[in-house]
């Protein structure tokens, strides 16, 4: 059927272009009451006193809670971390004794209908007294409570001797970097609904983890997993801040456990920008040791991560992964990163698309640049004399991530960044570029390469069985943030097993229907879960043949499944025996069945221990107003190696979609603060997200050279090339522009910013 590798159209599309998609708002339940967040005013703060009875009185109201209605149930777990002594970090469900930052939920209150309980919770009244805030995660640590510091932890990675490299050096590059405050901001915010049902605790609105938040769940209430589901349904939009355990999602379950009554909670866009994982903000003091041919020989540095007021689920993950993918696809003798995870009154946060990876590409490739420039080497020519060659695949870097050893499966990266330079005509570009400085224009060109990681394990499994009318059903652990999870999984599926995409079902996010299951994340679905379903359909298939073996008095080896029947491969005309039929014939009792299970199904099961790691080149033009200090990005071009695509239509609106959000952190997005602590991007009118109107063309170059060696289908993970080389391609072309090598050192690059830049003097 040849179904993997060809752009045919999404399956999952229907519901959501004709107005039926089933997301957490739309789901309600008979008798449902509505709870409301009341949340902190302040950044820190020792609580006083809060007052609900107020609320309490208003008509409609079921309850109003505060901590101390709460107090059994302990602080959020983390999810991924291999670091000790976070737990005292942990955030409670309502805030008990402290407030640490503005928008931290303090209060709940239920009633009948969503307006009443927010006019009630507009009575609750919060008497706090007010402590110093601390806002800049490069001041020196101070308590966080009696026994614990604000510096929660350290991240450490290194190889090689630091010291040595840096002697022998003939030229050593400092660079003092930042990345600012921003997130996902999905176009769904986010949404819980719990009810108690048949004895069954269910979530509905569950996304990304559906099967570690049931259990996580399960512990924080004293539950049997068993007797708790989680239901995914439509999800707008995921990027790493979707899917978490949250303080709400907790108080929903809570409060349909206690008021014996189903309890809707969707938030608003306002409460969403204060209260939802923020991402990203890190400062890096880095050097890097080069030889007089400015080849790498080290690069050594620290930098302080942003972690606002509590370490949630994702705990040290952002922080890990920035310390560990720096090195990215360059050789050097030496590298040593340390990570200072720092806490300050601002919302917590957690990972957004390509974390840790756009923060140090960044860095990265400023550090390549500033290199370049220093000793008077083309940017391209010095990424060529660094990067390192597909001969030296597998390469391992000597330390590990999110517990697993860093081994690059495969790559061959300077085919790659010829393959960019070639689709966009380098050394034309840069004539017409010449040519339209002379004129008066401010426009430049630059680029970033990058290594990816993807197909985080360690198992992912699924169930594929076929019913007696023929029907094929997958049934996956995995979770669907709008990624085409139900496409590819069913791609593959069909091409193990012989059938049309199209006749097959993907069940996924339902913890009801499969005991296991690892969700969304880290780029992981395709290479996991696709490998998994390979397995399983294979299984099918050849329970099938044996089964139609004799059926058809013909020997297995001469049989072949082609369009959902079993013919015989001499004479695929001739007599056949449908899936459906087949199904049938080993109903329980059957003499077909021998030691066999009933039924057309089987289970599969794929382990590893190893990511994979895809890698890309991206490239920008840009244009810069002299007077506003704008930047229009003119064109975008992103070449990307991901092995073997499973749907490359799908690949391509993956990076697509990348590169929009690696632009609003490179120009327009950013959470801020006053001094006091307030957020100061509470609203889209303070917090610019990039429109169409500011996207530019995005030329795509697909490659597959490199397919990974972890998996028989060579798959590598797509969701989030497209976000990480953005800022550092879209920098290195401002400094094209200005004709000013290092000028950005810190993103977004926002006109206020790129102003202080062209003017100085005026801007100080």
């Amino acid at each position: 059927m040849n179904f993997v590798g060809r752009s045919v159209p999404r399956l999952e599309d229907f519901p959501l272009v004709t107005g039926r998609g089933r997301f957490a708002a739309d789901i309600s339940f008979a008798h449902q009451v509505h709870m409301r967040v009341v949340r902190s005013p302040h950044a820190h703060g020792r609580i006083r006193a809060v007052d609900t009875s107020a609320a309490r009185k208003v008509p409609g109201v079921v309850a109003a809670w505060t901590a101390a209605d709460v107090a059994d149930i302990p602080p959020i777990d983390f999810r991924l971390t291999r670091i000790e002594g976070l737990d005292p970090y942990r955030q409670p469900i309502l805030a008990k004794d402290y407030v640490r930052y503005v928008g931290e939920p303090v209060a709940v209150v239920f009633a009948a209908d969503p307006y009443s309980a927010e006019d009630a919770a507009d009575l609750v009244t919060i008497d706090v007294e007010p402590l110093p805030e601390l806002l800049d995660a490069d001041a020196p640590p101070a308590p966080f409570d009696a026994g614990h510091s604000t510096e929660v932890a350290l991240v450490r990675k290194s190889y090689g001797d630091i010291d040595e490299a840096f002697a022998a050096a003939h030229a050593v590059v400092t660079l003092d970097l930042k990345i600012g405050r921003h997130s996902g901001v999905p176009m769904e915010t986010r949404g819980a609904i719990g009810r108690v049902a048949r004895g069954i605790l269910e979530l509905h609105g569950a996304a990304k983890v559906p099967h570690w938040n049931r259990d996580a769940l399960a512990r924080l209430l004293g539950r049997e997993p068993s007797s708790m589901h989680l239901y995914e349904g439509h999800v707008g939009g995921g990027f790493g801040v979707r899917g978490e355990i949250y303080p709400e999602d907790v108080l929903v379950c809570v409060a349909a456990l206690r008021l014996g009554r189903p309890v809707k909670w969707i938030e608003d866009r306002r409460e969403h920008l204060m209260a939802c994982n923020h991402s990203r903000q890190q400062h890096f003091r880095v050097r890097a040791a080069v030889d007089a041919e400015g080849r790498l020989r080290a690069i050594d540095g620290e930098f302080f991560h942003d972690q606002g007021a509590y370490v949630r689920t994702h705990a040290a993950t952002v922080p890990d992964l920035a310390a560990a993918m720096l090195p990215g696809p360059y050789r050097m003798a030496a590298y040593r990163m340390v990570g200072r995870i720092r806490l300050t009154n601002k919302t917590p946060c957690g990972t957004y698309r390509a974390p840790g990876r756009y923060e140090s590409t960044f860095v990265r490739e400023r550090l390549i640049d500033a290199i370049a420039a220093r000793l008077k080497i083309d940017p391209v020519d010095i990424r060529r004399r660094n990067l390192i060659g597909k001969s030296e695949m597998p390469y391992v870097l000597g330390f590990d991530t999110l517990g697993t050893e860093m081994t690059y499966d495969s790559g061959d990266y300077a085919g790659l960044l010829d393959k960019a330079l070639a689709k966009v005509g380098w050394d034309r570009l840069q004539a017409e570029l010449r040519r339209r400085r002379a004129a008066g224009e401010t426009v430049g060109a630059g680029l970033g390469v990058f290594v990816e990681k993807s197909g985080l394990g360690p198992f992912d499994g699924v169930r594929v069985g076929v019913d007696t009318s023929g029907a094929v059903e997958v049934v996956t652990g995995a979770a669907s943030v709008g990624q085409g999870v139900e496409t590819a999984v069913a791609q593959i599926c069909a091409d193990a097993l012989g059938v049309d995409y199209r006749k097959i079902r993907v069940v996924h996010g339902q913890t009801d229907r499969i005991a296991y299951g690892m969700g969304a994340f880290a780029s992981r679905v395709t290479v996991m879960t696709g490998e998994a379903t390979r397995i399983a359909a294979t299984k099918v298939r050849d329970k099938a043949i044996t089964a139609a073996a004799s059926l058809l008095q013909s020997a297995p080896d001469t049989l072949d499944v082609v369009d959902g029947k079993v013919v015989r491969k001499a004479a695929p005309q001739g007599p056949s025996v449908t899936l459906g039929e087949i199904a049938r014939a080993l109903a329980p009792a059957s003499k077909l069945l021998g030691d066999a299970l009933p039924g057309l199904s089987a289970e599969g099961w794929f382990e590893s221990q190893h990511m994979t790691y895809p890698y890309g080149v991206h490239l920008a033009v840009v244009r810069i107003d002299r007077g506003s200090g704008a930047v229009a990005v003119e064109r975008f071009l992103v070449a990307y190696d991901i092995g073997r695509a499973v749907n490359p239509m799908l690949v391509e609106g993956q990076i697509s979609g990348g590169v929009a959000q690696g632009l609003g952190g490179a120009l327009f997005e950013e959470f801020r603060y006053d001094a006091r602590g307030e957020p100061l991007a509470v609203s889209f009118a303070d917090y610019l997200m990039p429109t169409a109107r500011e996207i530019p063309p995005i030329d795509i170059v697909l490659s597959e050279d490199a397919p990974s060696p972890l998996n028989p289908l060579g798959l590598k993970g797509a969701g989030e090339g497209g976000a990480n080389a953005v800022g550092a391609a879209v920098a290195a072309a401002i400094d094209d522009a200005l004709g000013r090598p290092g000028a950005v050192t810190e993103l977004p690059v926002t006109p206020q910013r790129l102003r202080a830049l062209l003017c100085p003097r005026q801007s100080g």
